[in-house]
């Protein structure tokens, strides 16, 4: 099935959508243009920043977790203040974060990259119990964060490298062992980027110039793939009545002729109900 259009508005590297479970609504991000969107059924808004933002969680109702080029930040939606909660990087003017989500323990992993994504600038951490840890270093552009449905398993991505990683975690949702190989995309040219698991534990994951979202099953065969306008899909969320709404993020960076797709938010309705975001603990 053909994804439409969502959302109309260009964003420059749309990323980082989330569908907020208790207002119903889905929030996202344009990275290079600085900007937190969202719309409801009657409205759009956006919010602009001094610096990249490029993820977020929810805490309650009115309040989001932010991430930016320099920290981890309390978020009010009303009043668009914000607080410092983590620095992230802050003394590294070369990096900024990238993909990030809320595990099913309180946490937030959080990925950073070089902003010209210099080989191995990044790294991926966790928030958690008032702390923050650094879990993997030498990353290059951190994508695929997300978690299977059990909270046992954390999924990954270093895109370049073009594999999806499988990394089992512990009864505090800390990684156990080394990751291991869940998809390879070499063969056939692909690139991953942001990613999201439903409520049957397999994995939708955006393909960075591939203008689709393919779906894997939990032993990592391939199941089935959504087409979306926009060439650079970039991150899929679930939301909408039931989670039944796929959500997808495009963008425009890179492109020398872009479309008037390329950029815009797109959704898809699927017979597979997604999982709602877990809220942060803070």
């Amino acid at each position: 099935m053909q994804a439409a259009v969502y959302d109309e508005r260009i964003c420059e590297l749309g990323e980082g959508p989330f569908w907020h479970p208790e207002r119903g609504q889905l929030f996202w991000f344009d990275i290079l243009g600085r900007r937190l969107l969202t719309r409801t059924a009657d409205r759009t808004q956006e919010w602009r920043f001094d610096e990249h933002v490029s993820a977020a969680g929810w805490i309650d109702r009115d309040t989001l977790l932010i991430a930016s080029e320099t920290g981890l930040y309390r978020f009010g939606i009303a009043t668009g203040a914000r607080s410092l909660l983590h620095p992230l990087e802050a003394e590294n003017p070369e990096t900024r974060s990238n993909d990030g989500r809320a595990d099913p323990f309180g946490g937030f992993w959080i990925g950073t990259m070089g902003k010209r994504a210099q080989d191995g600038a990044g790294a991926i951490y966790r928030m958690h119990e008032g702390r923050i840890v650094k879990l993997f270093d030498a990353i290059t552009i951190p994508n695929s964060i997300c978690f299977a449905p059990d909270g046992r398993t954390a999924y990954f991505a270093d895109t370049p490298r073009r594999q999806i990683l499988r990394q089992p975690l512990d009864a505090a949702g800390w990684p156990t062992g080394t990751p291991a190989v869940f998809v390879d995309l070499n063969a056939e040219g692909l690139n991953p980027d942001g990613s999201v698991v439903d409520a049957e534990g397999a994995l939708w994951n955006a393909q960075w110039g591939a203008g689709r979202v393919a779906r894997y099953l939990p032993d990592g065969t391939l199941d089935r793939v959504v087409p979306v306008g926009g060439r650079h899909s970039s991150c899929p969320a679930f939301g909408g009545a039931g989670l039944r709404d796929l959500f997808v993020t495009t963008a425009r960076e890179g492109l020398s002729d872009p479309q008037p797709g390329d950029g815009v938010v797109y959704s898809a309705v699927q017979t597979i109900a997604g999982l709602a975001e877990h809220r942060v603990s803070i």
